[in-house]
């Protein structure tokens, strides 16, 4: 068996985010990594909206990420840390949209190491110096510099270890063009070792130190140290230099210290508390990330604590020395990993976990109500000010980008009978979870619906000058008549636009410079922008039945298969080529492409016959209307579209041209079938053509622009684009009904849209999220999703939500209550009635937890709930609220042989479980009973058990429980579970278990899979064969009888199969004298599974399901990470696709190696040697190399580059999208 591995979504989860001008223009881009990606956004300064420019797959972990720009230059570099024991410096180049490898400096091993440097990154402000740290002892300086052609050099590494130091965070302090600096947190724990009393370990303190890098004598220094009173968690660089008073900020628990060398003291201030916060009291608060705004006149910090709250801190300075740090509450927003300020005004945010946000920054809360702290107000030690948290103020939320980080489980099924099914993903953490439901799409935004007289058969939208940017007229075309809209603040008709209202219409377009075409059955009308209209008749009896227009030339089929090409001349007037061409059978369609700047006419007109072939014809006046090539259809076209696609942008800085577009041959076949085939721009031949099954009607074919270049919407039963993305092609369709015509459509509010009619409405659509595979659905849940069953009648989802450190709501109220009574009782007597007040306005109020954080309740707190939901229209339908301290783990729905037809849910559930070190008070299995046609859980009893009930499965009638590291067999009683049978030879804790006829299948926390059979007769379960790797799985999926698939959370997958001569038929010896020989390998089972398939995904991955995604398609392994990525494994089904693929991918990896340094087969086998799955990440990556590279690698396989392309793309479409 080999696999090949796709990706269909990317993983959404931002692990950093840096900002800074990375293309050289003034604009203003966010590099953000997620994982084993690197991706540049841009945020669009007028609509708000962040488009993705490129995404590359790096192959290593992006373990630390950093901006930095040369003295007195205008462009940012990336510095890139990762596992591969590299330091990579990146540049992005505009022109061919990729990131370029500047420089790549070995200095160790790969892996992520203790010692190893990669995990802390800083930067000299000056773009003078970077240090790279790990986390312990080493620390190496490099010194950047530029050469005399202004290419970026880097130095040696100049070491700065310190055996025995832990380092906690590393910044780069801004000195103005002093020597570079950098500070660390660090802490020595050499006497902590030494000490085997743990005294020294209990007094060991962080320190702060500082150290120099002396460009004269080029090398480091220890500058300075000096050990800090609270544990810090990070730093914050201070500006200076002429910008401000150098130093740093030091965020610890519960405080913020500003430290600087020389006479300055240190400033502290407490960190600010919500008041009436129902959090655990004595719990310390720290600060988890930052943002830096600086500006000639001003600076400050915008800080984020751990419940989401942002303050905006200020320095206060006295002649060069800081005097006091001031603090303002700013808003609250969810927890982030990393904020960037960005000088258009904006905030973007990438969240921990869910959705990230671009805010707008539209007040600095310098003149609102908000108190403001400081740390020259008096306070005790030990205690801090308070706020009141309250809804965003300052910030305008103005897009957001969507992602599924963390998918804690999922399931594919077609639960709303759509055809293809759906993914119903539970993601998310504590009040921000979802369940979204996933539909292969692209989400459209609707932005006008109007309705018509009637029901329209066409609409195109015309400007009135070749200069504007936007469109003027909407023409509608009805059975007899035509309607004129002209777009403005509204859409209106209009009379005066000289077009023909009494006629249906068959085209118009913009000709020459600003006149107007219209061509209907009777002839062709031209509207000269003096309003001077000239018309051509047709002659005799025929009409027009079919035509083809552009910017400069009018293509007219009349009856009887008659050619009429018309040019326009530099007067501006429609002239006729004297022949005419008598085509062998009518014309049914015709395509004309847009004219190629700087050049008079399009040299193609592509003709569609009745007799199911399609012809190009030459428009050249040196063989004008000559036929050039022919091809045959499989039926006959409905519509042909010539567009140029595939090219990047076309304008860069120097006004260079980019890369030459390639034109294609779109060709909608009346059975629902779209071509696409390259059209030689010499010759005019066609070559390379892709087929795809679009549905069941005609298909349409209309261009659009996006993104600034062109694209194909093909409509058939369902509406498709067909665009060029990143270098790759996507053929997706649009989640939205029917439609039945569209053209492109260009305003102010909607640059690049699409105007469509479906019977008799006219719709205004706009495109935002190109690129994207799916488009979702969510539905807020309470607590942090962690597993769902169908119910298979109702298609109604049970889902189990736990979250730890958290109270139920029943506790949450009885402590507001208490803390109420607390206020009332504090307070003296004149002030009581005030007290009473407070109190009230204190229970009444009510912020939303998803944005405001849930309340922590400490460690060992638990809180739980089952809930029944609709999955399609998202309606909780039941809710079981259990108590505090409960917390639900597994779930199962199942029949039972003595319940008769009734289904039943079993929860299992731990009472009072501790984590660290892991202890549990007992658990429970609920049993429900759905009742009320599917909408109701019914609770009937509950079976007190000895451990966490991990894991449940119906089995013949009766259910399998792993309680702990017991395997049991239960059944229905009237007030409790009975248990039947057991097998305690599972050596850790039961996590999964699966069963197909009389085996059963258990995945252990640490040990694998084990396989066990159960003898009926007997009533035993007998452990008969198991894995001989120790793996610590995550989840499992049967493949077949024999074979199993597993995920463990170190990101490996792996398939492992039982051996043919594989016997389940084995007596367990109760005797104990069994021969010894018989006895297995140390104590495991006489029988060892063997491994088909390793891999290394690079995330965790959390389910795995076998399925078909598209309907019609080959089953496939689908996964889905904890970073939001969806991906799957499918199989060749013939040996020289195979062989095909692996030379592809042998060639990939030496002539593209990844972007950070690692080398790939070493990544993926980063725990197992990589076995049977080749890297379909890698061999896309083909579609990005530069043409002559392609050529040559294309070469050594015996193809051409457009045919390694389709392979990739068949492959792709065989089994998805």
């Amino acid at each position: 068996m080999f696999l090949y591995n796709i990706t269909l979504q990317r993983a959404t989860g931002i692990s950093h985010a840096i900002h800074g001008n990375f293309s050289g223009t003034k604009q203003q881009e966010i590099v953000v990594s997620r994982g084993k990606i690197l991706e540049l956004l841009r945020p669009d300064a007028n609509t708000g909206k962040v488009h993705t420019l490129l995404t590359m797959e790096v192959f290593g972990v992006v373990r630390s990420l950093m901006a930095f720009r040369l003295t007195g230059g205008t462009k940012d570099y990336v510095v890139v840390g990762s596992d591969s024991g590299r330091i990579v410096i990146l540049e992005y180049h505009p022109s061919k949209n990729m990131f370029e490898k500047i420089h790549q400096e070995t200095f160790g091993k790969s892996g992520c190491r203790r010692i190893v440097p990669g995990q802390f990154l800083a930067v000299d402000p000056k773009g003078r110096a970077v240090m790279m740290g790990a986390t312990e002892k080493q620390k190496l300086v490099y010194i950047l510099n530029r050469d005399a052609a202004a290419r970026l050099t880097i130095s040696s590494p100049l070491e700065a270890h310190k055996a025995n130091t832990l380092v906690y965070h590393v910044v780069g302090v801004d000195v103005g063009f002093e020597n570079p600096m950098f500070a660390c947190l660090e802490m020595d724990y050499e006497e902590a070792d030494n000490d085997p009393t743990g005294e020294a370990a209990a007094n060991t303190q962080q320190t702060l130190t500082f150290y120099e890098l002396d460009l004269g004598l080029n090398h480091v220094v220890r500058k300075y140290s000096e050990a800090l009173e609270e544990h810090g968690n990070f730093l914050i660089t201070v500006p200076g230099g002429s910008d401000g008073p150098s130093g740093v900020l030091i965020c610890s628990e519960n405080y913020i210290t500003y430290k600087n060398f020389g006479d300055q003291p240190d400033i502290r201030c407490p960190i600010p508390r919500r008041r009436n916060d129902l959090d655990d009291p004595e719990r310390g608060m720290i600060f988890v990330c930052s943002a830096t705004h600086k500006t000639k006149s001003m600076f400050f910090f915008l800080a984020q604590t751990e419940q989401g709250d942002i303050f905006k801190v200020t320095l206060e300075t006295d002649e060069e020395m800081v005097t006091e740090i001031r603090m303002k509450y700013f808003d609250t927003i969810p927890v982030a990993t990393a904020m960037c300020v960005l000088k258009t005004g904006f905030l973007f945010v990438s969240s921990e976990f869910g959705n990230h946000y671009l805010y707008q920054i539209a007040h600095l809360g310098d003149d609102d109500e908000e108190p403001e702290f400081s740390s020259a107000m008096p306070l005790e030690e030990g205690d801090t000010f308070f706020f009141q948290p309250r809804p965003l103020k300052n910030l305008v939320l103005v897009d957001e980008q969507e992602s599924l980080s963390p998918i804690m489980s999922c399931q594919i099924a077609d639960l709303a009978n759509e055809d293809t099914p759906q993914l119903y993903v539970a993601c998310g953490r504590g009040p921000g979870s979802t369940l979204r439901v996933l539909r292969h799409g692209l989400e459209v935004s609707e932005m006008a619906v109007s309705e018509l007289p009637g029901n329209p058969n066409a609409v195109w939208t015309v400007r009135r000058h070749v200069e504007d940017e936007f469109d003027a007229y909407i023409i509608v075309s009805f059975v007899n008549a035509t309607l004129v809209l002209s777009i403005g603040e509204t859409v209106e008709e209009v009379t005066d636009s000289g077009f023909l209202g009494t006629t249906p219409t068959l085209s118009c377009s913009l000709l020459g410079e600003d006149a107007l075409v219209q061509v209907y059955p009777d002839g062709i009308r031209h509207i000269r922008a003096d309003k001077r209209v000239n018309e051509w008749k047709t002659p005799g009896k025929k009409t027009i039945i079919r035509c083809a227009v552009n910017q400069r030339q009018v293509v007219i089929a009349l009856t009887g298969g008659e050619l009429v090409y018309f040019e326009m001349d530099p007067s501006g007037q429609l002239n006729e080529y004297t022949e005419r061409k008598e085509m062998s059978a009518d014309v049914v369609c015709m395509s004309l492409a847009n004219v190629p700047p700087g050049e008079q006419r399009s040299r193609f007109l592509a003709v569609g016959l009745v007799d199911n072939t399609v012809r190009i014809i030459s428009l050249d006046p040196s063989d004008c209307l000559q036929p050039l090539s022919m091809q045959a259809l499989p039926a006959q076209p409905e519509s042909l579209c010539i567009v140029e696609m595939g090219g990047v942008e076309k304008q860069d800085e120097l006004g260079e041209k980019g890369t030459i577009c390639f034109l294609y041959l779109n060709i909608g076949l009346q059975n629902g079938v779209l071509l696409r085939t390259v059209l030689d721009p010499v010759t005019g031949d066609l070559s390379d053509t892709r087929t795809r099954y679009l549905g069941s009607r005609p298909v349409k074919l209309f261009r659009v622009r996006m993104q600034g270049q062109e694209a194909v919407l093909a409509m058939s039963s369902r509406s498709w684009l067909s665009y060029s993305y990143q270098s790759r092609f996507h053929l997706t369709p649009l989640s939205y009904e029917t439609l039945e015509y569209a053209s492109g459509f260009a305003s102010e509010q909607c640059p690049e849209g699409i105007v469509a009619i479906s019977t008799n409405t006219l719709r205004i659509l706009a495109l935002e999220k190109l690129g994207a595979v799916f488009n979702q659905v969510a539905f807020p849940l309470q607590y942090t999703p962690r597993k769902f069953v169908i119910h298979p009648e109702t298609n109604n989802l049970i889902l189990i939500e736990t979250d730890h450190n958290a109270y139920t709501e029943a506790t949450k109220a009885q402590r507001k209550q208490q803390m109420a009574e607390e206020m009332v009782e504090a307070a003296g007597e004149d002030e009581r009635e005030l007290a009473a007040e407070m109190a009230a306005a204190f229970l009444n109020e009510n912020l939303p937890e998803a944005i405001f954080g849930a309340p922590k309740a400490g460690s060992g707190q638990w809180a739980s709930l089952v809930r029944l939901i609709n999955p399609i229209q998202g309606n909780t339908l039941d809710l079981v609220q259990l108590e505090q301290n409960e917390a639900a783990f597994s779930v199962a729905i199942c029949r039972f042989l003595n319940g008769g037809d009734d289904w039943y849910v079993l929860v299992g559930v731990a009472r009072d479980m501790i984590l660290n070190p892991r202890s549990v008070g007992g658990g429970y299995i609920y049993t429900y009973r759905i009742v009320g046609g599917g909408d109701k859980l019914e609770f009937l009893h509950k079976t007190p058990v000895e451990d966490v009930p991990l894991a449940i499965a119906p089995f013949q009638g009766r259910v399998l429980v792993g309680v702990g590291k017991l395997l049991r067999i239960y059944d229905l009683g009237k007030k409790k579970l009975l248990r039947k049978c057991e097998n305690k030879h599972v050596p850790n804790l039961v996590t999964g278990i699966h069963t197909i006829g009389q085996r059963v299948i258990v995945s252990d926390v640490q040990e694998s899979l084990f396989w066990v059979r159960y003898r009926r007769n007997e009533n035993q379960l007998i452990i008969f064969a198991d894995d001989t790797y120790p793996r610590w799985i995550t989840t499992a999926c049967l493949l077949d009888y024999d074979t199993m698939a597993s995920a463990d959370k170190f990101g490996n997958i792996c398939v492992v199969r039982l051996p043919p001569n594989t016997s389940d038929d084995v007596d367990e010896d109760p005797t104990g004298n069994k021969a010894l020989w018989d006895r297995g390998l140390l104590n495991g089972a006489s029988q060892k599974a063997e491994i088909i398939i390793n891999y290394h995904i690079g995330e965790t991955v959390l389910s795995l399901q076998k399925t078909t995604l598209i309907p019609g398609g080959s089953e496939s392994l689908v996964y889905t990470t904890l970073s939001g990525g969806i991906g799957i494994l499918v199989p060749f089904t013939s040996h020289e696709d195979h062989d095909f693929f692996q030379h592809l991918e042998m060639h990939m990896r030496s002539e593209f190696p990844p972007l950070c340094g690692r080398d790939h087969l070493s990544f993926r086998s980063y725990y197992f040697p990589v076995k049977n799955v080749i890297d379909g990440d890698l061999c896309e990556q083909f579609n990005s190399m530069d043409p002559h590279k392609q050529k040559s690698v294309s070469e050594e396989l015996d193809r051409t580059p457009p045919e390694v392309s389709k392979k990739l793309e068949d492959i792709r479409t065989r089994y998805a999208f």
